[in-house]
Parts: structure tokens; sequence; C-alpha cells
């Protein structure tokens, strides 16, 4: 009987969700905050489905949920 792998679990990506996808006031935009290298930020500007190596979830009650 063959085994069956299990899925890989990859990364989200929504930037709009991310903690280091920040406003700055002085552009006028949001920036990301993650240092991405040449290679990572070609892929994420080329490719609709980037999966992030540094994407952590904006969750602003994480510490409220841990103190309950």
């Amino acid at each position: 009987m063959k085994q069956l792998k299990p899925a890989k679990k990859e990364k989200q990506t929504s930037c709009d969700t991310c903690v280091n996808y920040t406003y700055d006031e002085d552009y006028g935009y949001y920036i990301c905050e993650a240092d991405l290298d040449e290679d990572e930020m070609s892929r994420f500007l080329s490719s609709s489905n980037f999966a992030c190596l540094y994407y952590q979830l904006d969750d602003e009650y994480r510490i409220v949920r841990r103190q309950m």
C-alpha cells in the first residue's frame, strides 16, 4: 500500500494582513519592512503566488488572548 505524503503547508502571502506591511507617512503609502534579498524581491514582483518567508499575521489581540 502506497503512503501519501502530507501536503506542504504554504505560507500565506497577503501583505494586507502581515505585521511587516506598514504605512509610511513620509512616502504616503504602505511598504514592506521585511528584509527581502534581490532574488526574493524579483519573485515577489513577478509572481501572484509568492510564498513569503517573513509573513507574520498582524494579530493585535494575540497578547490579550494569552493573558486570559
